[in-house]
């Protein structure tokens, strides 16, 4: 088949789910980021977000968008390399290389890219990049024509295996992990990497996109945790999530954050940040300057969790904001999805390929917005579900 082929037959997969009320995707909310959203007219409690802080929506995170748009307009006209540099540009590297006690940083227009572009840039035929399987998709696709060991999810066992069958054949042997991961939400054994890591000669690069904020005594993520500021070679991450806007940040050392100023192609060719994103050096400011906001996410985490295993549901091995709930079939995940729509809960349904085919799930958010009787009234919608679905 063509791809006008091939997207018609597409077409009517879309036409079946539809009809069966089982595509929960691309759904239209009417309202902001936050703990309640509006959805055709029906307000429903949003365990979709990442917003974790609840910074999209505070005052001084959006005044400082404002003052950005005020002060220099609605875009930067042009790539980086050729006139659409600024210096609120250099500010935010600057602001962001420092929240993780470094120097130097360079800035993408997507959380994406930031993962993407720097591997492409980095990688040649003959090095070998071993990311563990629960890695961002960006990541495989930066590493997907490269010579590539995909190891089991948080298995130190098969890390060391590949690593000690790959020692001394390869000039560059680069480790990829997440420090909190996406879809399970639970904690990378960072301590162990790094030892993994300097035993066998491998460079190591953590995305954690989903730790800052969350993990960390001041949010700076499961480096932090681990003390590991001296032992991970690339930081990446995104201003998507803790940070309520969007874009993406490469930290590292001097000349290599410089090498890919200049050779990272998604970064060098792409339109440069926009002037709202002033609003992401308030909220860097704003995790050290207001960190209640930390205190009463964990507060929340504690109390969601506590709620879930007291239901008897499984979320497995989550140590964050991000709640799995483990259905282990795709059509019945479909359901309940739908089902807590109903009942006025908006959460994400998680299928192949996102995660293999047993390990449908649901997969929720906790916001530092959301307050108690939010909470119970999820708790109890899904103390309905499990009855109703009989899991």
């Amino acid at each position: 088949m063509d791809a006008w082929s091939r997207a018609k037959l597409f077409q009517a997969y879309l036409d079946d789910q539809i009809a069966k009320n089982q595509l929960n995707y691309r759904l239209v909310t009417t309202s902001g980021c936050g703990p309640v959203v509006e959805m055709k007219g029906q307000k429903l409690i949003s365990l979709v977000s990442n917003d974790y802080l609840g910074f999209t929506q505070h005052p001084a995170v959006k005044k400082a968008a404002i003052e950005g748009i005020l002060k220099y307009g609605t875009g930067a006209g042009a790539s980086p390399a050729i006139g659409g540099h600024y210096d609120y540009h250099e500010y935010l590297e600057k602001k962001i290389a420092g929240f993780f006690r470094k120097e130097h940083a360079v800035i993408h227009t997507t959380g994406y890219n930031a993962n993407s572009s720097p591997l492409q840039c980095i990688l040649t035929k003959d090095d070998l990049v071993i990311p563990d399987a629960g890695v961002h998709t960006s990541v495989m696709e930066g590493c997907q024509m490269f010579n590539r060991k995909t190891v089991k999810h948080n298995d130190l066992a098969a890390y060391e295996h590949a690593l000690k069958l790959s020692k001394g054949k390869h000039p560059l042997i680069l480790m990829i992990i997440d420090g909190v991961y996406s879809q399970d939400g639970d904690l990378a054994p960072l301590r162990e990497i790094i030892a993994l890591c300097k035993k066998y000669g491998a460079r190591l690069m953590v995305d954690d996109a989903h730790g800052t904020g969350v993990v960390g005594k001041t949010g700076r993520g499961l480096i932090e945790a681990c003390n590991a500021w001296n032992d991970v070679d690339l930081i990446t991450g995104t201003f998507s999530k803790t940070f309520g806007h969007i874009g993406g940040y490469v930290v590292a050392g001097e000349e290599m954050v410089n090498y890919l100023k200049y050779q990272s192609k998604q970064h060098l060719f792409s339109a440069s940040s926009t002037p709202a994103a002033l609003s992401i050096v308030k909220a860097i400011e704003l995790v050290d300057e207001e960190p209640l906001w930390m205190s009463v996410l964990k507060d929340n985490i504690k109390y969601f969790r506590h709620g879930l295993l007291s239901l008897g549901l499984n979320i497995g091995d989550t140590r964050s904001a991000i709640f799995p709930v483990r259905t282990g079939d795709k059509i019945k995940n479909a359901k309940i999805c739908y089902a807590l729509q109903q009942k006025g809960v908006y959460a994400n349904q998680i299928n192949y390929p996102a995660v293999s085919l047993k390990d449908a799930r649901i997969r929720m958010g906790v916001t530092a917005l959301h307050n108690k009787a939010q909470l119970d009234e999820v708790l109890n919608v899904w103390a309905d579900i499990k009855k109703e679905f009989g899991l």
